[in-house]
């Protein structure tokens, strides 16, 4: 199916939020913080709130998931203007599986750059050029397939015959940028995670290039989403400049985390929805999250119109994570 008439940003000039989870299994509680206060934000400027599936991992994804996070969505009353399964509006597809032919569009724009260029390293290999010290995790690409002009000549950035990933070129500059909750940011992407890739070998497109393409596209004026991807925030806004798209403003909200200070994942069965719906009403889980947000003092319970008028973003608290 071809897609290439949605490709134009959408004009707007009013307040735009989103929710993009991936339907990778269960929400947590972690999940609906975010959602609820993207949904609080949109409520409150009068603007849209959208709903996006992320399934652009084929292997975990499933819509079956995609199903229950719109259950839980409307369990709370988080209900949406546009997108979701049944891609509602008119900017979709919403599912990002669907969208491959937009993603190949914005490709092709990246590569007449001259700032792309196929890699064949492997994870292994990538591995074996980091420092010892480096533990947090992270992998800076040392640009060992980059060629040696950049931007590249079309003779150096020939597609080997064998399966290979796209990377693209990052300066030694630094990307500042202010979000909503942290202030000033500034991330050297040459320091922070060199060349990054924007398909993989497999020709699943990566999540930084999909998510400027949608949000761009969708008309996203406000990205609402946990800070473990604050530092993604330069990264896109790089890709934003390259592709000549208007970038929207971005909040970062504390990681919710469990007593041992773990950040909620998918398996942690306490915090899921499946068993938070079992022992609380929507009232309940919506009171605790205002507490958390700390637009309420307490965990009593209230309705998603209460909170509405309570919603400011100088109540989030400023740390890196919540614990419950």
């Amino acid at each position: 199916m071809d897609h290439q008439a949605n490709t134009q940003p959408a004009e707007n000039a009013t307040h735009v939020g989103r929710f993009a989870p991936s339907p990778t299994g269960r929400m947590h509680l972690g999940n609906i913080f975010t959602a609820v206060i993207s949904w609080l934000s949109a409520r409150k400027a009068g603007g849209k709130w959208i709903l996006r599936i992320e399934d652009l991992d084929p292997q975990r994804s499933k819509m079956e998931y995609a199903r229950l996070i719109e259950d839980d969505l409307l369990w709370l009353g988080l209900t949406w203007d546009e997108g979701g399964t049944d891609n509602k509006g008119p900017h979709g597809p919403y599912l990002q599986s669907m969208r491959g032919d937009i993603y190949a569009s914005a490709m092709e724009k990246l590569k007449a750059t001259g700032l792309t260029y196929p890699c064949l390293c492997t994870r292994a290999d990538i591995m074996a050029t980091q420092a010892p010290h480096q533990s947090d995790g992270r992998i800076i690409y040392q640009g060992t397939s980059r060629p040696s002009h950049m931007p590249s000549r079309p003779q150096d950035s020939l597609p080997p015959s064998r399966p290979h990933a796209t990377r693209l070129y990052v300066p030694d500059e630094d990307i500042p940028f202010s979000d909503t909750i942290y202030g000033g940011c500034t991330t050297n992407l040459a320091k922070h995670c060199g060349d990054f890739v924007l398909q993989r070998a497999d020709k699943a497109w990566a999540y930084q290039l999909a998510v400027v393409v949608d949000d761009a596209m969708m008309g996203i004026t406000e990205v609402v989403r946990g800070n473990d991807l604050l530092l993604s925030t330069a990264q896109q806004l790089y890709l934003y400049r390259l592709l000549g798209l208007k970038a929207p403003t971005y909040a970062h909200l504390p990681l919710i985390c469990n007593l041992q200070g773990q950040r909620l994942s998918k398996r942690d069965e306490s915090a899921s929805m499946h068993k938070i719906r079992k022992t609380h009403t929507p009232e309940q889980v919506l009171g605790h999250i205002a507490h958390l947000a700390g637009l309420i003092p307490d965990n009593t319970p209230c309705t998603l119109s209460g909170l509405i008028p309570l919603f400011s973003w100088d109540a989030i608290p400023q740390k890196t994570h919540i614990t419950i």
